[in-house]
């Protein structure tokens, strides 16, 4: 049975290094005695060093990283770079990015750049719309096999990927929320497409959920939507609904 994970994905927050410093010692501190579930802390690249000195029962994360290890690349942030801060995660492929225009062959070498440098990738996947036709599976299909393109099934299991329904997210405009049923219906999905394309291999590959998920949720999900873990973004930001989040994990 694969271990479940808790991954908090902080986005543009908090707006200073000491803010961000009591936010996560708060956090190490309530998690202390947590011993069968992964922990995951994905902060702006600017706290990230600092924060790598303050726990060793968190593991860090990174939001993003380019394709490239060095070079004229103005803004960017390599996964080797990453890799010798010592960051063990980076999230790719989140809507917010594809937002601005990254498409999945940008992801696909996110990915492959990410495993090489030896980093895990969080990989987002999901649609805008759950429309009557069900296109949305085609969708998440295309997705799957574009950013996954030729990645080797020894490197599957370093892969998470994160559904992440835009539609139930905090900042989509008339969201709603998704369902426990929604998740494991798509999660039996992506499952699907990994063990075609990966055979037994896609077994070792956590399939968390992400779409706006909080300490209401969390149990329901967790329990009945067919996932390993969870992607919450407000809520991580609240040392008590994601420490919620993650003692709830831990106690399944």
């Amino acid at each position: 049975m694969l271990k479940k994970i808790i991954i908090g994905n902080w986005k543009m927050n908090p707006v200073s290094l000491k803010d961000a410093e009591k936010l996560f010692d708060s956090v190490a501190k309530s998690v202390s005695s947590i011993k069968n579930t992964e922990i995951v802390v994905c902060p702006p690249f600017v706290y990230l060093e600092k924060l790598k000195k303050l726990s060793r029962k968190i593991s860090l994360g990174a939001q993003d990283a380019f394709w490239q290890d060095v070079g004229a690349h103005t803004g960017e942030v390599s996964p080797f770079m990453l890799y010798n801060l010592g960051i063990k995660y980076v999230i790719l492929g989140h809507s917010e990015r594809r937002a601005l225009g990254e498409n999945n062959s940008d992801v696909n070498k996110k990915i492959k750049a990410a495993l090489s440098a030896g980093l895990r990738p969080i990989v987002c996947v999901g649609e805008s719309v759950r429309d009557a036709s069900h296109s949305y599976f085609n969708l998440v299909k295309v997705q799957l096999g574009e950013c996954l393109e030729g990645i080797k099934k020894t490197l599957v299991s370093k892969i998470i990927i994160a559904y992440e329904p835009i539609w139930a997210l905090s900042s989509t405009i008339n969201r709603h929320d998704a369902t426990s049923a929604d998740s494991r219906e798509m999660a039996i999905f992506i499952r699907k497409i990994l063990s075609d394309k990966f055979g037994l291999e896609a077994k070792k590959t956590r399939v968390i959920y992400g779409g706006s998920a909080n300490e209401k949720d969390a149990l329901d999900f967790l329990q009945n939507g067919g996932v390993d873990g969870l992607l919450p973004g407000r809520a991580s930001l609240d040392t008590k609904k994601f420490t919620e989040i993650i003692k709830i994990a831990e106690n399944l």
